[in-house]
């Protein structure tokens, strides 16, 4: 039988969230991406009544979708996904148009007026390349992120998955978003 292709996953644990942003400065740092700007970031709820509030913090980002509309979309091919899974965009081929934006259920792409095309999350590929974990990942402190392999059932991101219930979001956009949050 042959072996499943690698195919990258987030499983996030939003209780353990301490809004640090620490993985938005890590992600602004390792992308060059300006303060304006964010590849990821914190949505923050609040829930109950005063005097019990509770606030959730929840990260968020490209959800790298194993059927990406963001890809089908572009006109040019910039936006495009990997083997592994992983959604990135080629800054050369893109022509600023913008459709990726649009198509996206999750806002989780910007458009860079300064050098004319759209930027976000691309799992920081280049460290994923070298054997290395996304800078968000490596980062945080209270490790909400876990990077893994889904299609590694010994990986701990699928053993998360097999232990735990958890949902995604949107999935009503029939996109497979690969961002896994813990119940």
């Amino acid at each position: 039988m042959a072996k499943a292709s690698k195919r990258h996953a987030l499983v996030i644990d939003s209780r353990k969230c301490l809004n640090c942003k620490a993985c938005v400065v890590a992600c602004r740092a390792e992308n060059n991406v300006p303060l304006e700007f964010s590849r990821n970031w914190l949505n923050v709820e609040l829930r109950g009544e005063y005097p019990r509030l509770l606030a959730i913090c929840e990260p968020e980002q490209c959800h790298h979708c194993a059927d990406p509309a963001c890809v089908r979309v572009c006109p040019t091919g910039a936006s495009f996904q990997r083997a592994d899974g992983i959604v990135a965009i080629n800054a050369t081929e893109c022509v600023g148009c913008r459709y990726c934006m649009i198509a996206c259920p999750y806002n989780a792409r910007f458009f860079r007026q300064d050098i004319g095309v759209v930027e976000k999350c691309d799992m920081c590929r280049k460290r994923v390349d070298r054997g290395e974990v996304p800078a968000c990942v490596e980062t945080c402190p209270s490790k909400v992120r876990v990077f893994g392999d889904i299609n590694n059932p010994d990986s701990q991101v699928s053993q998360l998955l097999s232990r735990r219930q958890y949902r995604v979001k949107k999935p009503e956009a029939g996109t497979s978003p690969q961002i896994y949050y813990l119940l």
